[in-house]
């Protein structure tokens, strides 16, 4: 029986670059509000890497999941639900990247995550930690994990990031490809 996530990923575009096989799968998964200025700061981030990768994302995510290497899945979604569960028990590595608001000190913030509950504020979202604690109770299973955030200064109705957001782009993109290293 196929799961929801590789019946997503057979979806991709049959051109998308294929190199050599890894040893491990790792899922880069955005997660933000593209119609909310430097919400959608992760799919921008995302686009960049997949660049970096050889293969081109659409400017506006048309699907949940794309396979860009034989190796790495990226996901993008408006925000963390209870089924990413399945989808990062079929991973070995996860990197969460999203934004935040000025809460956190450092413009771009890297942590690595461990499973665990953490209360929302908003009964439909999830935390990453939660979304792992989940997957640790559903599959019996925990990739390894970190989150990518980076600080939104903008968060009105454009899909174009804010000027400072921007600047923040190329440091974001490098960590994420030290990261996958």
């Amino acid at each position: 029986m196929q799961s929801d996530l590789e019946r997503q990923l057979r979806q991709v575009p049959a051109n998308t670059p294929q190199p050599e096989s890894a040893d491990q799968r790792i899922l880069l998964l955005g997660y933000g509000n593209l119609d909310r200025q430097d919400d959608g700061v992760a799919w921008h981030i995302l686009r960049r890497v997949a660049e970096k990768l050889g293969a081109q994302l659409p400017a506006v995510p048309e699907q949940y999941l794309y396979q860009v290497t034989s190796a790495i899945t990226i996901g993008f979604a408006l925000h963390l639900i209870p089924e990413h569960a399945e989808w990062l028990s079929q991973v070995d590595r996860v990197i969460f990247i999203d934004a935040h608001t000025g809460s956190i000190p450092q413009e771009i913030s890297f942590s690595l995550l461990e499973a665990r509950f953490e209360p929302s504020p908003f009964t439909h979202h999830l935390t990453p930690a939660t979304c792992l604690a989940l997957c640790a109770a559903l599959f019996q299973k925990v990739p390894q994990a970190a989150l990518l955030s980076v600080r939104g200064y903008d968060f009105n109705f454009s899909q174009s990031l804010s000027p400072a957001a921007t600047q923040l782009l190329e440091p974001a993109v490098e960590r994420v490809i030290e990261w996958l290293d």
